[in-house]
């Protein structure tokens, strides 16, 4: 600890010289706006990526929420703050109060300015597990109000308590939507397990690993390794079942834990050891210089690990298949960034977000003049061979949109974009898009899922042990 106690002396150093004498002498008010603000801007000014963007130090009464949006550079899409900072700590276990089912929100045809819920995946052992809700049902309204263009944002607020949603779900028989009725949703403190599905498919003679996995969480909690020894067990099972092909589904996974990403790029990559860098990062100068200083310039590197469970060398062409979204993001483009110089990945879906930076969480822990948390960007993300250009996102190999309205549970062959993986693994190319599948006439106007605090964001071990 007493290292980063020294590199922490050296950046307030850094900071100081550089700021006016009335900057540095600025009155605060106890557990008033004027407080946190000042602590806002010592923190940005410090470790901040565009910190020779921030303007200078004027404290005012603003809003902490307002303030910090003021600070943030024109070329910033992924910094934010909250007011409670445990509430942001449990986002990144993904850890929120809710029913527990994602959800896409877009506009209904068939009523003027309407809007309609289609549920995207319902969380296991969560109380939307147990109503029997499934991937694909649609809502229209909540607490029996129909959602419209202009109150879907405020009906969205009553979702985190006990509510209702009036409900359909197609059926084959009848080719259409039938009524299911308004259905009560219970709450809770709910943590989502990540490693939401895995299973082995044997088509045309080849052996093929599925594995769902929605977010990068080291476990409940984040000195917990639930979810890394799950993880390891499932990539084992791979290995046993001597999987030929592997495809990743991330396109519900806006993000995470660095470490997570390492552990399973370290599962899934061919020929990678301990000696081989996954991630390069950059920082600001001031910060890159004094992390250089006292740990060596190699600190700035990631490695692999080695892993008994690694089945990258198994693998056959293409090695890796990743189903993506327009939601995919930060964690899992550093994933496939870090594998591109050692592996064939082979992309299905829509265009990932373009998050090539990372960021970590500042708070104060044990002051009551504080109870603000904010993660802003601090960080950005090189591979082994110095590439970093996916800031507009990875464009798949096969462009597919995951926007039917008719859809399969996750985990069935029939399913658009897994079955599109596997007929490209087995047969060359991804059937057709089926005529019975009906996809929505207009883009999306909400996720659940990307609007999440936890989007996009992975921590920085070694710069969160300073706080």
């Amino acid at each position: 600890m007493k290292q980063f106690q020294l590199l922490l002396t050296l950046l307030l150093i850094i900071n100081l010289l550089g700021c006016k004498e009335d900057d540095v002498n600025s009155e605060t008010g106890s557990g008033s706006n004027e407080y946190v603000n000042n602590w806002i801007y010592d923190e940005m000014s410090l470790y901040y990526y565009w910190n020779n963007e921030l303007p200078g130090k004027q404290n005012t009464g603003k809003d902490p929420g307002e303030y910090f949006r003021s600070l943030l550079s024109d070329k910033d899409r992924f910094s934010w703050i909250q007011p409670n900072f445990i509430e942001l700590l449990n986002s990144l276990q993904g850890v929120n109060k809710e029913a527990g089912y994602e959800f896409i929100l877009y506009l209904d045809s068939n009523r003027p300015n309407g809007v309609l819920g289609h549920i995207s995946y319902v969380k296991k052992g969560s109380p939307a597990s147990g109503n029997n809700l499934k991937r694909g049902d649609v809502f229209t309204e909540v607490n029996g109000t129909p959602l419209t263009i202009d109150n879907y944002l405020n009906l969205l607020d009553a979702i985190s308590e006990t509510h209702t949603l009036t409900l359909f779900r197609y059926k084959e028989t009848s080719n259409r939507f039938e009524s299911l009725g308004q259905q009560q949703f219970s709450t809770l403190e709910f943590a989502e397990n990540p490693n939401y599905l895995d299973t082995v498919y044997t088509v045309n003679g080849k052996k093929i690993g599925y594995y769902v996995y929605n977010f990068f969480a080291t476990g409940p909690t984040a000195s917990n390794t639930q979810y890394l020894q799950e993880m390891d067990e499932i990539f084992q099972n791979f290995k046993g079942e001597g999987i030929q092909h592997l495809i990743l589904d991330l396109r519900y996974n806006g993000g995470g834990a660095e470490s997570a990403t390492i552990n399973l790029a370290s599962l899934v990559g061919a020929n990678i050891s301990s000696e081989n860098i996954f991630v390069k990062r950059d920082y600001n100068e001031g910060l890159k210089q004094a992390i250089i200083d006292q740990e060596g310039a190699a600190s700035l590197n990631r490695k692999f690990i080695d892993k008994a469970a690694n089945i990258g060398n198994s693998l056959q062409g293409p090695e890796l298949t990743v189903l993506t979204s327009s939601r995919t993001a930060s964690a899992s483009e550093l994933l496939i960034n870090g594998l591109l110089p050692f592996m064939d990945i082979y992309i299905i879906g829509d265009t990932t977000v373009g998050k090539n930076v990372g960021s970590t969480t500042f708070y104060e822990e044990d002051n009551p003049e504080n109870t603000w948390g904010m993660q802003p960007i601090i960080t950005k993300s090189f591979n082994s061979l110095n590439n970093s250009d996916y800031d507009k996102g990875f464009i798949p190999n096969i462009a597919l949109k995951d926007n039917d309205l008719v859809v399969k549970q996750l985990g069935d062959q029939e399913e658009f974009l897994l079955n599109a993986a596997i007929n490209y693994i087995t047969a060359g190319s991804p059937l057709a898009r089926k005529e019975s599948a009906k996809s929505f006439p207009s883009k999306s106007i909400y996720s659940s899922i990307s609007n999440k605090r936890a989007f996009g964001i992975y921590n920085l071990d070694e710069l969160k042990l300073l706080k």
